[in-house]
């Protein structure tokens, strides 16, 4: 038996640390002990009754799609050897497959019948151990090992940034000046990676103390607070990781011209926002602008986060690490506080 950490999927206050079978075989090869499991929004909401899924039969679902881990047992011939630290996949194809998922891109499926470790149908890493085929991990270098934990969320905008460079590809497209909303985890990582190409990045957020405005400095980008319609003038990149209504209306409001936004975080829908789509219509159009959403990634995905990650200044990375908690400490983990960037739970060292 192991530990893990459960919810029943749509029942607020489900969740709790219980003793569950050992992971079993017929979920892949490679065993693995998890060192660290990060904690997003999408726990929280999970964690809270807003969604999840559990697997086909079971009532509870392990939760946890940020990993860490460190391989146990692996057969020989699989590219994976006992010690080395590996990311899991969050995504996996659909059975049928559609067009997408047969390819390898499962973060484009386009029937919806794809699982998710931790979130939708499939067991996630928040346990002690787990099992994986070798197909669905990313090996880490050992000077990883204490930020590693950031690989997921630094896949999901190494996606965006794919997206943002073929889509500016249809045209002659010099970009110079980026905005990120949002100085979370997703937000600051996306700054990271628009430094390391070059751009001038700025980021904007409603906070004006605690570590936010000085990780953005330390990254060379310039942090407002601000109206987000006055920081979102004169861009030509915007990534929105926020998913709060307002702001993505402000940024859509102030176009420039070829302009690309890409929308990575969901909004809750509960409040709503009058939008003058006629206006917006217009505009968009006179401008070329783009507007898409992006979410989840695949396996080219998480070997860009790792070599971004690896090119990045470790101290800088681990301060986005705010607070590290022991399991057994787990409910406090799920309690946002003022200052969080990153908050994890530590499984093993």
């Amino acid at each position: 038996m192991m530990k893990a950490l459960s919810v029943i999927p749509g029942q607020a206050e489900s969740a709790r640390l219980e003793e569950v079978p050992e992971p079993p075989e017929r979920d892949g090869a490679i065993l693995v002990e998890t060192l660290q499991v990060g904690i997003c929004g999408t726990d929280l909401e999970i964690v809270g009754g807003a969604y999840g899924w559990a697997p086909p039969g079971e009532k509870r679902l392990i939760i946890g799609h940020e990993s860490l881990g460190r391989v146990l047992s692996a057969p020989k011939g699989c590219g994976l050897s006992v010690g080395e630290l590996v990311v899991g996949f969050v995504r996996r194809p659909d059975p049928v497959p559609c067009t997408s998922c047969g390819v390898g891109e499962w973060d484009m499926c386009r029937n919806g019948q794809y699982t998710e470790r931790g979130i939708k149908e499939r067991h996630g890493y928040c346990s002690e151990r787990y099992r994986i085929a070798p197909e669905h991990l990313v090996k880490l270098d050992a000077r990883l090992a204490v930020v590693g934990v950031l690989t997921e969320p630094a896949s999901v905008v190494a996606k965006a940034w794919e997206q943002i460079e073929r889509i500016g590809a249809r045209a002659h497209w010099q970009p110079r000046r980026v905005l990120v909303t949002g100085a979370g985890a997703i937000g600051l990582l996306a700054a990271l990676l628009g430094v390391q190409r070059g751009y001038e990045v700025h980021v904007f957020d409603r906070v004006t103390d605690g570590p936010k405005p000085g990780l953005v400095a330390s990254l060379g980008a310039s942090y407002h607070h601000g109206p987000a319609s006055e920081a979102s003038q004169q861009m030509d990149i915007v990534l929105e990781c926020t998913g709060v209504g307002q702001v993505v209306l402000d940024v859509l409001a102030n176009p420039s011209a070829n302009r690309i936004v890409c929308l990575t975080g969901v909004s809750s829908g509960a409040r709503r926002i009058p939008v003058n789509m006629a206006a917006l219509n217009k505009t968009m159009v006179l401008e070329n602008d783009v507007v898409f959403g992006s979410v989840n990634a695949n396996a080219r995905h998480y070997r860009a986060a790792v070599s971004a990650l690896e090119a990045a200044n470790s101290d800088w990375l681990e301060q986005l690490i705010t607070r590290r908690l022991p399991l057994a400490r787990w409910s406090e983990a799920l309690v946002r506080q003022p200052d969080d960037v990153k908050v994890i739970l530590q499984l093993a060292h």
